[in-house]
């Protein structure tokens, strides 16, 4: 993926497409920054840590343009929708609403959860599976729900 980055950078430049140029900078910035804190605690980041750093990347963005758009900041509103554009990018296919149920209906019979104290077995099969591919809030409510919370 870091090769993948510098890539989509290198080619931001030659373009001179300076959103999507800032865009990947802050993306390698973030991801530096996590570098620097897993080397301290003796880790590496694996692709799945920089899946859930581009997931977070998202999310913040995503609560900042709806608060622009409340505070009717248009323009504050667009930028945060082009960054959240270009992240998604680099995650893969978010699942559709019919195929998470499915993903939450294996997983709940693969772990053989039967109530709201196997919600955490449940919940790690997933992350276990489709980290990157699902907002693993709202398919919690939906573990939640299937097992009768």
């Amino acid at each position: 993926m870091r090769e993948q980055f510098t890539t989509v950078m290198k080619e931001a430049m030659k373009a001179g497409d300076k959103r999507r140029l800032a865009t990947v900078r802050l993306i390698q910035a973030a991801l530096k920054d996590k570098d620097i804190e897993a080397r301290g605690a003796g880790k590496t980041v694996s692709d799945d840590d920089i899946l859930a750093l581009l997931q977070k990347m998202v999310k913040s963005r995503q609560e900042s343009a709806d608060i622009y758009a409340k505070a009717g900041r248009p323009e504050l509103e667009t930028q945060e929708r082009e960054e959240i554009a270009i992240i998604n990018e680099f995650l893969p296919k978010q699942l559709g609403e019919d195929e998470v149920k499915a993903a939450i209906a294996v997983a709940i019979s693969e772990t053989g959860a039967t109530s709201m104290k196997d919600m955490g077995k449940v919940v790690g099969a997933l992350k276990a599976k489709y980290t990157g591919q699902l907002d693993f809030a709202k398919a919690s409510a939906l573990v939640k729900g299937m097992l009768g919370g």
